[in-house]
């Protein structure tokens, strides 16, 4: 009887998720999908956001197109498979130093600013996982300005 009650809160509870889905979570993925979450906040992905992404955590990591794609794509799964943006910040914070995540904050700055517009959403977005990243608001806003000279927006 009690492995029956069991049985019946497993099926409602659905799934067993791991009590650490993000285990296996990699500083690059983590950067990657912070990135393809910040392309996808206006809800649109396009080509350009997607070239700006490649191109940066080409640079940044020095990686090749092969892998860059991969990279993407893995962030695109990992980002669709959560509703949560912690795990990412929570990697790139425990990992890297301020100047550093400064930079990973720019280059959500760019990625957001690629088409030529700032939605609200993405706005947003950046507040917050530039205060998970511990990056005070003048950065935030240095890195946003960067950002904007470096796609000739300024």
């Amino acid at each position: 009887m009690l492995a029956d009650l069991k049985r019946l809160i497993a099926d409602l509870t659905g799934p067993q998720q791991s009590a650490a889905p993000h285990a296996d979570l990699d500083l690059k993925t983590a950067v990657a999908a912070l990135l393809v979450e910040a392309a996808g906040m206006d809800e649109t992905f396009d080509t350009t956001e997607r070239h700006v992404i490649e191109s940066l955590l080409a640079k940044r990591f020095e990686l090749s197109q092969d892998a860059v794609t991969a990279l993407v794509a893995d962030a695109e799964s990992r980002v669709a498979d959560t509703d949560q943006y912690h795990p990412f910040a929570d990697r790139i914070s425990k990992e890297l130093s301020i100047d550093e995540r400064a930079g990973i904050i720019e280059m959500m700055w760019t990625v957001a600013l690629a088409d030529g517009e700032l939605d609200p959403h993405e706005d947003a977005l950046l507040r917050q996982v530039a205060g998970l990243l511990h990056v005070p608001d003048r950065e935030r806003g240095l890195a946003r300005q960067r950002a904007r000279t470096a796609l000739g927006q300024a």
